[in-house]
This record gives structure tokens, sequence and C-alpha cells, in this order.
């Protein structure tokens, strides 16, 4: 854990509005916060380096930082289970998909007592055993364990009986879906009930975790279809359910297929006694019926009863807001940081502030992706694991440039991100920005420059060179995030001459797709100035606000890839992964859409021929020569890591013009097409050469009533801006882009020129 460190409730805020700071401090010392305006966060000494300037104003204290910890791991919580247990004999059976057996314990279904000394959990144990544990009114303990462990990624049926007319605890499970040439006979265990054992104490029941007070031994897995019996089952009702039959007056049922896309559990018994989850674990899961016929939750519900928990679900830290600050009416749409000291520890916590809901105070709006933001929060690189040189080279550059020193694979315990694995191996596919979220810092250094051309800055550090680039050159600008463009649509947007993107706007909505085209359908300027954008489809959840989903499903550049049949979101029951594969081409937005990707290191454009159309020309107006753009703090190349291009099967309008296109790529990278993009190990989807998709494509066009669309192809494009004090030929370019479209003079389509 970090010594000091926190999160904000929300990452925009309007003036008149509230934004609350929830922290944790170790230290022992007094926290003491500052607000800054951002102007620039990379630490780079070839660049600006940081660039903050105080703001006015100062946050409020609240109240102490919160105690050291954070509260992994999703489970299902019910209140007050009592009426469906009775107070004798019980039963407890659900099936059980697990995915990580060895090496810890695991709460299946349980109730304890506050101090853990009564009630029960059916649990497996840290030998992968199915296990009853049982508690006399001074300790709890296992009083009967099978033999025989359960089988990973294997559907088991698993029931637990306390009989106190026999004085008898019995447990066992059975494969429902045994691998190929195995024969699995049921397992059962039985003991005497210890003396002073009750059916369950006075609290809640939780699944797939132990100790409401504090839960822990989550579980890794699917569960599905848990239910309770106020009775002893008989041999016969526990035949019956190992051979996939149901047991019939069961005194509560929680069916998971009812209610996918919230945290609520739904029990079909007599007593109705619906639970919450607990750390959004996932939902929409294939079950132990799942036959491929239906590959959407919505169609085929009773094949998808089942929820995923894994021990290191996150969604909320539930911190205590030790700080809030009501932004002034009056202050300036920005970027902006709470910046925190105690004792030797700081952290700086960043958020953007945006205008007034229905005013605009500049004519330019730089979008901020908050999405892409959230998503890629905390991502671990495999190389901070399996590389000591790569982790003491990324140490060894934080120090030497007073960069933010912490990683994120250095700090699991506030959650990965959606670029990582969950502990059973599986994909994590929610995000949350309820958490601290290590690389959104000033600061922070994504990639060491040891042994590549030039460090690498992603996502928060990197978009802050667009807007240093904008202070340094005068415009000004407001900032709007893709949370304000998902609430508000087009309207968030009609009022500005000009929308800028920040250098990597990957994942979005449908309803930010459906603004950005209605504005620059209306005439808006649209300047597109990253790589890799619109590519992903997210889906938001309609209880919590910062919580975010992404399934990673067919096709795709990808760190994980979803199971089979579990491609549609639980949050909205849409098929989720590429917008490619949802008929949404980046190029129909933009025009240039994700090609190419190679490790963080940069070339340079070549203009093509079409570059002196009087279309165009004005772009390259006090530029020289026929390249341009071979410099940068991103890897020291205005085109590189991810590149997009021009493709007219896609979307591209048949009027754009490519201006310019990318060249000579280190070979060093290495280079790959994105998957979409192969057929066969020889053939591509267009029928080029694999070697000539690996561009990217600078490109303009025209709309229809007034307006231009402006795309750079390339990640990183505004990490050139800062070269030479901001004076080189991309920052004249892109001068030369916003000033014409800032002119109001409107853009002319090629057939209306006469």
């Amino acid at each position: 854990m970090l010594p000091l460190t926190g999160y904000a409730d929300r990452l925009s805020v309007r003036p008149g509005e509230t934004i609350r700071f929830h922290l944790t401090n170790a230290t022992g010392a007094k926290v003491e916060a500052k607000l800054v305006r951002v102007i620039c966060a990379d630490a780079n000494p070839a660049g600006p380096g940081i660039l903050v300037e105080p703001v006015a104003s100062a946050p409020v204290a609240c109240g102490a930082a919160g105690e050291e910890r954070s509260p992994r791991g999703s489970h299902a919580r019910i209140e007050d289970p009592g009426r469906c247990f009775g107070t004798g004999s019980f039963s407890v059976t659900c099936l059980v998909h697990p995915t990580r057996l060895a090496g810890a314990r695991q709460g299946i279904v349980s109730r304890t007592g506050d101090a853990a000394r009564s009630g029960f959990a059916l649990a497996i144990d840290e030998q992968g055993r199915l296990c009853a544990s049982i508690g006399d009114g001074t300790s709890m303990r296992d009083v009967a364990v099978v033999s025989n462990p359960l089988v990973e990624r294997a559907w088991h049926a698993v029931w637990l009986v306390m009989d106190t007319d026999a004085a008898e605890v019995r447990v066992g499970w059975a494969a429902t879906s045994p691998r190929l040439g195995e024969t699995l006979p049921p397992r059962t265990a039985s003991a005497a009930l210890p003396a002073g054992a009750s059916p369950a104490a006075d609290a809640p029941m939780l699944l797939a975790a132990v100790n409401h007070a504090l839960p822990t031994h989550h579980f890794n897995g699917k569960l599905e279809a848990p239910a309770v019996f106020d009775r002893p089952l008989t041999g016969d009702e526990i035949d019956d359910f190992a051979d996939g039959g149901a047991i019939d007056g069961a005194s509560a049922r929680w069916d998971f297929s009812r209610g996918v896309e919230s945290s609520r559990i739904e029990d079909v018994g007599p007593h109705g006694l619906h639970g919450r989850l607990v750390n959004v674990p996932a939902r929409g899961m294939t079950g132990s019926g799942w036959n491929g016929r239906e590959m959407c939750w919505r169609y085929a519900p009773r094949e998808y009863a089942a929820i995923h928990f894994h021990e290191d679900d996150i969604d909320d830290c539930g911190w205590p807001v030790a700080f809030e600050w009501t932004v002034p009416e009056g202050t300036r749409s920005s970027t902006c940081a709470l910046m925190l000291t105690a004792a030797d520890a700081r952290e700086n916590i960043p958020f953007f502030v945006v205008p007034p809901k229905g005013r605009t105070t500049a004519p330019i709006a730089v979008l901020v992706s908050t999405f892409t933001y959230t998503i890629y929060a905390n991502h671990a690189r495999p190389e901070w694991s399996r590389d000591p040189r790569w982790k003491a080279d990324w140490k060894a550059q934080a120090a030497e440039w007073g960069a933010y020193p912490h990683n994120p694979g250095g700090h699991v315990e506030y959650g990965l991100s959606t670029y990582n694995h969950h502990t059973d191996g599986s994909g994590i596919s929610i995000a949350s920005w309820h958490r601290p979220m290590l690389n959104v810092r000033i600061g922070y250094i994504t990639y060491p420059y040891p042994g590549i051309r030039g460090s690498g800055l992603r996502h928060f550090p990197a978009d802050t060179h667009l807007t240093a680039w904008m202070e340094a050159k005068g415009y000004d600008y407001d900032i709007v995030t893709d949370q304000e463009l998902h609430d508000e649509g087009a309207e968030v947007l009609k009022d500005y001459t000009v929308v800028a993107t920040g250098t990597h706007p990957e994942y979005h909505t449908r309803e930010t797709l459906d603004a950005l085209e209605a504005y620059r359908d209306r005439g808006g300027r649209l300047c597109y100035l990253g790589g890799n954008g619109f590519y992903w489809k997210v889906a938001l959840s309609s209880e919590k606000r910062g919580v975010i989903e992404i399934r990673r499903g067919e096709g795709g550049i990808r760190a994980w890839a979803a199971e089979p049949g579990e491609y549609y979101n639980q949050f909205d029951g849409e098929y989720g992964g590429l917008w490619r594969r949802n008929g949404r081409p980046p190029q129909h937005l933009t025009g240039v859409g994700f090609t190419a990707q190679g490790n963080y290191v940069g070339s340079y454009y070549r203009k093509r021929p079409e570059a002196d159309d009087s279309r165009v020309a004005w772009m390259f107006e006090g530029i020289d020569g026929e390249t341009f753009g071979d410099h940068g703090l991103g890897g020291h190349g205005a085109a590189g890591f991810e590149l997009d291009r021009a493709d007219k099967r896609l979307g591209t309008p048949s009027h754009a013009v490519v201006v310019a296109s990318s060249e000579n790529h280190p070979p060093e990278a290495p280079w790959v097409l994105v998957p979409e993009e192969h057929l066969t190990h020889i053939v591509t989807w267009p029928g080029e050469p694999a070697e000539k998709l690996i561009r990217a494509d600078l490109t303009f066009f025209e709309t229809p009533k007034g307006g231009a669309v402006f795309s750079t192809g390339s990640i990183t494009f505004c990490g050139s801006l800062p070269s030479n004090g901001f004076d080189n030929d991309v920052s004249r370019l892109l001068a030369n882009v916003l000033d014409r479209f800032l002119d109001s003079r409107p853009f002319e389509m090629p057939d209306d020129r006469g």
C-alpha cells in the first residue's frame, strides 16, 4: 500500500458543483492539500517539463483520511437470511465452476458470527477440497472434508447438509460436466455435528466469501443457483441434484439469470430474500446448461444463470472523504489536480473542470478520454513482473526525471486494468475510477527509455502535450470529457467551432459516437489528433457512475479474449467488442482507423502528391521539404506506436484526401497488423501486402454543411508538438489546421466548388 493516496468521486466537475476526494494516509502526519491547474504532466526534461500553476481557491478539509486497506474481492451479501434456515437442520446446494483451486481457502456459501466462532461455511480448502466448516461457539473448524479435490474449470453440484436429528454433517460434490475420458462419481464426506453448533449465527449470508464483517477467502470461479433448504435433504434428493435435477421445496433459491445488468440478485423462493453484489463480479456468464445455440444472455437466460466471482475484483475502495472543493463560478475550464503531502509522502489526483452546462467559454473543445483512462487504469505492464531490467530502468528514469515514483505493477492491491488478468487467468472486464489510478498521475511514465528510441507516455500525461501546446500558442480552449458527451450528446458540442481529441480516444459508447457524428454532420470541425481511436465499445453501469465494462470479443488487438458465449455486455445486453464488428469502423467517423502497432517508437510522414491540391495545400504553409515529424517526445517521431490508415471500404469518404503517410518505421518495434486485417497468414482483408498497411495516413475531408475533419492517424503525433520549444514542422502544421478550422468561412465539398 502507498503511504498516501486517493481518488476523486468524479473525473469532471462544473462550476458550482462539488468534487470530493477520498484518501488513505498511513504516514501518521497531517495531510496538506492544494489545487493546481495542470498545463503539462510530462516530466521529460527534453520537453517543457511538468508545468502547473496554483488555483486561487483551496479545498476544504472534511475529515481524516481512511485506514490503509483496499477491500478487494467480489461476493454476494444477503441480509437477514434467518427465515430460510429455521432453527434446526438445514441444507445448502449450489452449482460451482472453480477457476483457481490451489493455494488459498475459498468460501462458497457462508453465514458466520461477527467473531467467526459460530455459523457455517461451505468452502474449498487450500488443497482444492470441498469442506464444511462449523462453529461451536468457540471457534470455526473443518469437520467434514471431501478427500478428492474439485476439478478446475468444470461444473460441479455441491451440497452441505446439517442434520441436527442425526447429529451429523454431510458434504459432497458431483461433476456435472466431466472432461472427455474422465469418470467422476460423486465424492462425499460426513462427520459428527459438533456440540454447540447452530444452523447459523444471527448474521448476513455471503456467497463467494466468508466473514460478513470483513469479507475474506473470496471464491474464484462461477456460481449458479445457490439454494437453502430448512431441512436435511434426503439421499434420493442429493442423487437427483447430482444428476442435474432440481430439488423442490427450497426456502431460498437465487436465480442469477435475473437482473443481469444490476448488482441485485433475486431470490425466487417464498421469502424473497434478495441480495446485492459487492465489487461488481462478471454477469451474463455461460452457466452449466449453456449449449452454444445462443450467444446472448438476453435470449437464453437459463443458460446464463452464472456469476463469475474473483478474489481481486474491486469497484470502490470505500475510503472516507478527506477534502472537497466546490468549484467557484467563473473558474476556467482546464485540467486540474489536487496535490497532497503528508510527511515525506507526495500524491496528486488529476481531474477536469468543464464549462457550465449549456455554455462554452472558448471556441475549441479538447475532448478528454476519461473512459479510456479508466479502462487502462492501473495497467501493469507485463515487463514489470517478468523483466527485472525493465523494472530497474523504469525506477531509474522516474528518479532521474523527478517523475511519479509508483507503478501499478507494484501495487496490485488497488486492482489492475482491463489489460490485465485476474488471478485465475480470466481477463478483467470491469474498471472503475473509485480507486487510485496510478497511471493517471502528473509525471507518470509508461515506458522507460533504455532499449527503445525515446521514452513513452500514454493517455493523461501524453494528452497534456496538446494542452501545453495550446497554452504556448495562445489558443483558448475548454475541456469536455466523454462523460458529458455520453450524458448530453451533441448538445454539449454544438457551440464549439472546433473539437479536438487527445492522443488515444480508444473506448466509446454508442452515445459518444452518435454525438461526435452529429457534431461533424452539422458542420463542426473535428480534429482527431491520435491513433487507435474509436476502436472498442464499452458499456456504463446504470447504478454507479464511473464503473465501465469491456467485453473483448472476436477480433481486435487485445490482451485477453472473452470466452465463447460471453461477448455480450452485462450492463446493457448489447454485443461488445470492436466498433468495427458492430458496423461502425473508425473510418466512418474520422476517415482513418487502426491498422498496425509496434513498440513505442516513431517515424516521420512523407507528403503525398495530393498535398498540392488547393483543398489541402494551406496545411503546409511554412513547412519546407517532403517529410516532416522526425522528432518528438513520443518515441522520437510524430508517426508511431499505434497507426491508423484510410480505407474507403471501411467508410473513409470517397472525397477524402490522404495528404501524407508515414514510412520507414523502425524494424526493432516490431510492427504487426491488427488481427482483424488478417484473413490467413499470407492474405490480408484489404488484399494488400502487410508491409504496405503499416502506415499512418494524415487525412482530410470536408462535410456537407461547411465543416471538415482532420485526422493524424498516429498516437505519437502530439508528442512532437513540444519539440524545439513548440517551434517545429508538426507544430506549424497543426497551427495551420486550427487557424483554418477556426475561420468562419465554410468548407466546400469538392462537387460544390464549381
